[in-house]
């Protein structure tokens, strides 16, 4: 994988603290890493107050804040899911995510493995 470790740790991190963020206390988060073909796979699965349908296709623009963010008050600029898509794209992965309101959310993000000669 050809990967800056300490901007691919930025993303896991910004990822992980959303996770804590729009989780409620006693809910519960996870971190899943796997192999595929040619590619690893990050996921970071909460039980948070998840994004509605529409907020999905703007969640990775630079400021953007779903609305239903503001109903528990949380701080935030609008631009840690910005980061993470600018970090996965420069290391030619893909980063999207899977939600349903009020059923938490899953963030994913592939990066390609490096090419073994």
């Amino acid at each position: 994988m050809l990967a800056d470790p300490q901007l691919l740790r930025q993303a896991i991190l910004n990822l992980a603290s959303n996770a804590i963020k729009y989780t409620r206390p006693g809910g519960e988060i996870a971190l899943r890493m796997s192999r595929e073909a040619s590619s690893v796979l990050w996921a970071i699965q909460d039980s948070g107050i998840g994004i509605p349908q529409e907020a999905q296709r703007r969640l990775f623009e630079k400021f953007y804040r779903a609305d239903n963010v503001y109903t528990i008050e949380t701080e935030g600029t609008g631009l840690g899911l910005y980061l993470v898509r600018l970090i996965v794209e420069r290391f030619g992965g893909r980063v999207w995510c899977e939600s349903e309101e009020g059923q938490g959310a899953t963030f994913l993000f592939t990066l390609p493995l490096a090419e073994s000669h």
